[in-house]
């Protein structure tokens, strides 16, 4: 084909373009970014690595002429849409969390509640977190508290103890007590109040590459952030410093004050005009923190 030929058909195509042939393209492109994005993110990228050379492979014995090789490859490929589905399908599990959990799929099928509602039950969850995060910061009391968002946790509800019990810092305190039933493992939250306790959380995806330095319930913190959206509150054992994991990344050193602004920030209306001063006064993220993500740290 010549350039001239290419140039004729190009503007061909242009001539019988229309408005909802653009938009078509928009939304192509941007899923397409979408999805190298996650690519890039995850070990995915691997996996689209070791496919496309089956690719290749391919086309080269075919090149050759390498029968055997090329049966097996052609095989191979035939079925690779059932392959990557089952390859890449923790990767898909959390594209698909990610799409429902935006505000337009939130608002799309109606779910959550309104922002007073929200806040109405959460207020006082949070000072009780608070408050008891500091005073088991005091004592180097272990504490592991998931505070569950959009995201249902209902596979590690199940490894637990159902309490439904109101949260104060008295019952945080006789639940994390080193000599109670219920103190190894994490409390997860819902709605505003204590839903189970001694539950297994989900190891980090990575774990070999995490800090050595972090111990069972910073990685237990990094592992269910890694697999949902909740918000995981870590009071070490050995130091008292509080920690927050999220989007599977650790930041540490929070005061009372830090944990209250990100807990408020994380749970109430992006839109409200005190959390909106509260982070350009008090951010939960300061530079002083220390993140550890993937093992690194930051």
């Amino acid at each position: 084909m010549s350039i001239r030929d290419i140039k004729d058909a190009f503007l061909s195509i242009l001539s019988t373009l229309e408005f909802i042939d653009i938009i078509d393209v928009i939304i192509l492109a941007y899923i397409i970014y979408i999805l190298l994005k996650l690519i890039r993110e995850t070990r995915a990228g691997q996996l689209v690595k070791g496919i496309l050379f089956l690719v290749a492979s391919y086309f080269i014995s075919e090149f050759l002429g390498l029968k055997t090789i090329t049966y097996i490859l052609k095989q191979t490929l035939d079925i690779g849409l059932i392959a990557m589905i089952i390859l890449f399908q923790p990767e898909l599990r959390r594209a698909l969390e990610k799409a429902g959990r935006t505000k337009l799929g939130v608002r799309l099928f109606g779910l959550g509640m309104s922002s007073d509602e929200r806040t109405r039950m959460w207020e006082p969850a949070i000072e009780a977190i608070c408050d008891s995060c500091v005073e088991l910061s005091a004592t180097c009391t272990g504490a592991l508290i998931v505070v569950e968002r959009q995201v249902r946790l209902g596979e590690q509800i199940e490894t637990g103890t159902i309490l439904n019990a109101t949260p104060s810092k008295e019952i945080f305190g006789n639940i994390f007590y080193p000599k109670t039933p219920l103190h190894d493992g994490a409390v997860i939250m819902r709605d505003g109040e204590i839903l189970a306790a001694a539950c297994f959380l989900p190891k980090p995806q990575k774990d070999e590459l995490i800090n050595k330095k972090l111990g069972s319930r910073h990685r237990a913190a990094i592992g269910m952030s890694e697999n949902s959206d909740a918000v995981v509150i870590v009071v070490s054992e050995e130091t008292g410093q509080i920690s927050v994991a999220m989007n599977g990344v650790l930041t540490r050193d929070y005061t009372r004050e830090k944990l209250k602004i990100l807990l408020e920030q994380e749970l109430f209306d992006e839109n409200n005009e005190t959390i909106i001063t509260a982070r350009k006064l008090f951010p939960a993220h300061s530079d002083k923190s220390q993140r550890y993500k993937g093992g690194e740290r930051k």
